[in-house]
């Protein structure tokens, strides 16, 4: 059934109207607002915002929320669009907190979602926001408006219902994998003294450790139509890197402290946010200066990919044991302990890792994508089954 002949069936031959938003919403004074050093992660009351966030925190203060009821929250500076069905707290300035006169708060919210556009930047937009023209069948037969509101409500709630199960499926599916995977890698990566032959980072006959650095941002000839992969430490996330954002010169290369690393090496990041996170090379590139390289001299007896395994293994420990450490440094790195089984051994563990690093990897990769399509599939039919004509066009 197309769009235009459902619309047809629905309207049953009855007119169609467009209003402002303004016209069809009363907008709520809340009676009491929270600064965001209020918010908690957990409360009785949420707190609803103008952020990205459905709910933004929650409280527990003996504070008055807006009352139960219907809503359509628009953010004055954010634009975002929320609908809200329960009692709750205001926690920004800023935020419109709209009640229909008598219209479906949900049909209105799905219809401004459709109809409003956004201006995209930084300024007040409620001014323009409650001029948008939303669509009401029936305005003369309310009965009739509301009954078929409910239905195209009940149509895109069926879409929205259906993203979030599969969403929810996903997810616990993915945090099932994740446990299972770091309780293999663990379990396989813990050796005892004594058990197998343990060598330094330092002992320069098996590593060799190093690290980068960044060539004058000054020097256009060093960046500029550069093709040498060159990685920054956010790169470091515990997880085989594939490609890199920045490239630097032969130059660049010549005339900094910057070494082009061969593929299948370890990284691991020794300062800021990613401190002690590791990646491992998927192809040839060089790093800046708050990155540590990794290599094995003798592959045949110490495996690179072992040794990327083992460390991203240490990364909890490190980060609790180490925490109060700025940065990590090139000599306390070289004292880093590093078990060798032997290289049947080694290989066995790394390709049981790398089975559950593909599958751990494939649905954290899908699940967005997954998102993302569903939420396409949701605006398709909603700007479908709101495909009303505008006064000056002619209804196809």
């Amino acid at each position: 059934m197309s769009g235009v002949s459902f619309i047809e069936k629905l309207l049953d031959g009855a007119a169609m109207e467009w209003k402002p938003l303004g016209d069809i919403v009363n907008t709520v004074t809340a009676p009491s607002k929270l600064k965001r050093e209020s918010y908690r992660e957990t409360g009785n009351i949420p707190i609803v915002d103008q952020g990205i966030e459905f709910i933004a925190g929650y409280t527990d203060e003996a504070i008055t929320p807006v009352k139960s009821g219907e809503y359509v929250i628009f953010g004055d500076h954010s634009e975002h669009i929320k609908y809200v069905d329960f009692a709750f707290v205001q926690g920004a300035d800023g935020l419109k907190i709209l009640s229909p006169n008598w219209a479906n708060a949900k049909y209105v919210y799905h219809a401004l979602q459709s109809f409003y556009v956004k201006e995209l930047n930084y300024k007040r937009h409620w001014a323009k926001a409650k001029e948008t023209q939303i669509p009401i069948p029936c305005p003369g037969n309310p009965k009739k408006s509301l009954e078929i509101q409910a239905e195209i409500v009940r149509i895109l709630d069926a879409f929205t219902t259906h993203t979030a199960e599969l969403t929810a499926e996903l997810t616990a599916e993915l945090t099932a994998r994740k446990k299972q995977y770091h309780y293999y890698r663990d379990k396989l990566l813990s050796f005892e003294e004594g058990e197998v032959e343990w060598k330094t980072l330092g002992d320069e006959d098996h590593f060799e450790v190093g690290s980068g650095g960044t060539p004058s941002k000054s020097k256009s000839e060093y960046w500029d139509d550069g093709d040498i992969p060159w990685l920054k430490s956010e790169s470091c996330n515990n997880e085989p890197v594939h490609l890199a954002n920045n490239f630097i010169t032969e130059l660049g290369l010549k005339k900094s402290s910057a070494k082009l690393l061969p593929e299948k090496t370890t990284l691991i990041a020794l300062v800021g946010a990613t401190i002690f996170k590791t990646a491992f090379l998927e192809f040839s590139a060089a790093t800046n200066q708050n990155i540590a390289s990794i290599k094995s001299k003798n592959p045949g007896a110490v495996d690179d990919k072992f040794v990327f395994y083992y460390i991203t293994n240490l990364y909890e420990v490190l980060k609790s044991e180490m925490r109060n450490y700025g940065m990590l440094n090139l000599t306390t790195l070289r004292q880093f302990k590093i078990p060798v089984p032997s290289p049947e051994e080694q290989a066995r563990i790394v390709t049981i890792l790398d089975k559950f690093d593909v599958l751990t990897h494939s649905i954290s990769e899908g699940l967005p994508r997954e998102i993302e399509l569903r939420q396409k599939q949701y605006e398709y039919y909603r700007d479908l089954l709101l495909s009303f004509s505008k006064p000056d066009e002619s209804f196809a």
